[in-house]
């Protein structure tokens, strides 16, 4: 967890979670290949800094989201004892539809493939290896 980050921010990340709870510079997930960004977009701009080739920008709007991105705003409060924290904490519900989900595309695909496999049954080692041929093939 941060609270900015300068130009391209997340470049090549290829797996974890980051939260950034202010201004993000240009480029950010460029080369991003893993993981999850949430970025607290207030002034509602950000599509404008982020490079789209390999990334989705969505709202966080899934439960299992929205309880991680707020214990790790939590987490970072305890740990810092922020004031952006603080007041995102107090109003949390009110500032969830500023947050902004980036996650590179391919990486979408390979969770969604491996959650596929899953259902259907398979190990998760085995998920992995079907969803990973699967996505190869496309």
């Amino acid at each position: 967890v941060c609270e900015g980050v300068g130009d391209h921010g997340c470049e090549y990340m290829t797996g974890g979670c980051v939260v950034v709870l202010g201004p993000t510079g240009k480029n950010f997930a460029a080369g991003m290949s893993g993981g999850v960004a949430y970025v607290l977009d207030e002034r509602h701009d950000l599509y404008r800094r982020v490079n789209k080739e390999l990334v989705s920008i969505e709202l966080v709007t899934k439960s299992r989201d929205i309880d991680e991105l707020r214990e790790l705003i939590e987490e970072h409060y305890q740990a810092t004892g922020s004031a952006v924290a603080a007041r995102i904490l107090a109003d949390f519900d009110g500032h969830l539809p500023s947050f902004k989900k980036i996650m590179p595309v391919n990486y979408q695909r390979m969770l969604q493939g491996i959650a596929h496999y899953e259902e259907l049954g398979e190990t998760r080692e085995q998920a992995e290896m079907d969803a990973f041929y699967a996505n190869a093939a496309n």
